[in-house]
């Protein structure tokens, strides 16, 4: 049994009105796996870096336990680069730049000795890629989590939609949700995807918390209100691995397991936003955790 965790390790520089950095290690997979190590401790990733990716930044997954055999080492090229710089609401960004360098030709390897997993998460790639892995596993994981984004349903869809047939639970925002359905009504929305392939659907709705549709069944969780965001990135990431990683632990996939999966997902994004980078989620206790989740708990608890 273990846990599977495709995406991208790359640099980040960011600025918010908070502050800003020099090149710090992010990308989709990094995020998740870190997110993901805290409740499952057979995670393994599959990503791409250059030579330039310093061995002590591996040392961040291994220090989590983190199966790193499938992170490829390009000799003589860079690592992916995104720079990017947050707006005052810290909801909307510019892209500064982005420089895909081992990206622009990522074949995913998958080591003999990730064949088997039970739970594969998807992050945030090409569909054609996310397909690949899937079709590259000598047998279908138990469970797939999709995460994927407007720009690929701008410029791959077909792809997009092929891949999406293959998956259990698919992850987007509501923007996202109302652009690939057509319609402006979430419910609708929902209803219109489920009818794509997956089973269940996550529309994640930034502060204001996430939705998880089931058949005829939704779970909305809250987002918790937090007097310091210093910066958003990996927060949906996070949300992502906190997520499967949960799932992965107890074992059962059902819709209540699901429910509770999202409050620990939106407990590991919300403790991401406090810090710049991974420097929040690298190093956190179980107590923190559970603290966290205690939080989300009493939010949204009341009695009639």
């Amino acid at each position: 049994m273990s846990l599977l965790v495709i995406g991208t390790v790359a640099f980040d520089a960011i600025e918010t009105p908070f502050g800003k950095t020099d090149k710090i290690v992010g990308g989709a997979a990094t995020y998740a796996s870190l997110a993901a190590s805290y409740f499952y401790t057979k995670t393994k990733i599959v990503a791409v870096v250059g030579d330039d990716f310093p061995t002590a930044d591996i040392q961040i997954f291994k220090n989590r336990g983190i199966n790193v055999e499938g992170l490829q080492i390009k000799e003589g090229e860079k690592s992916f680069f995104w720079s990017g710089k947050y707006h005052n609401d810290m909801n909307s960004r510019d892209t500064l730049i982005t420089e895909l360098n081992v990206l622009a030709n990522f074949d995913p390897v998958i080591p003999p000795s990730y064949q088997n997993c039970d739970y594969l998460m998807l992050g945030n790639l090409t569909p054609q890629i996310q397909k690949t892995v899937i079709n590259r596993l000598q047998k279908r994981p138990k469970l797939i989590v999709m995460d994927t984004m407007n720009f690929w349903m701008d410029i791959a869809l077909a792809d997009l939609l092929e891949t999406i047939k293959l998956v259990d639970v698919l992850a987007i925002n509501d923007a996202e949700a109302r652009q690939l359905s057509g319609e402006y009504s979430l419910v609708k929305a929902a209803n219109k995807i489920l009818t794509m392939g997956p089973k269940y659907l996550i529309i994640k709705k930034g502060e204001h918390g996430a939705l998880l549709f089931f058949e005829d069944k939704i779970f909305a969780a809250p987002a918790l209100p937090l007097a310091d965001v210093f910066d958003p990135t990996g927060a949906g990431d996070c949300f992502a691995g906190g997520f499967i990683g949960y799932l992965a632990q107890v074992g059962t996939i059902n819709f209540n397991n699901m429910k509770n999966a999202i409050i620990f997902g939106s407990a590991l994004a919300s403790l991401c936003v406090e810090k710049f980078g991974t420097e929040r989620i690298k190093n956190l206790s179980q107590a923190e955790i559970t603290e966290r989740v205690q939080q989300f708990v009493k939010l949204s608890s009341f009695s009639l």
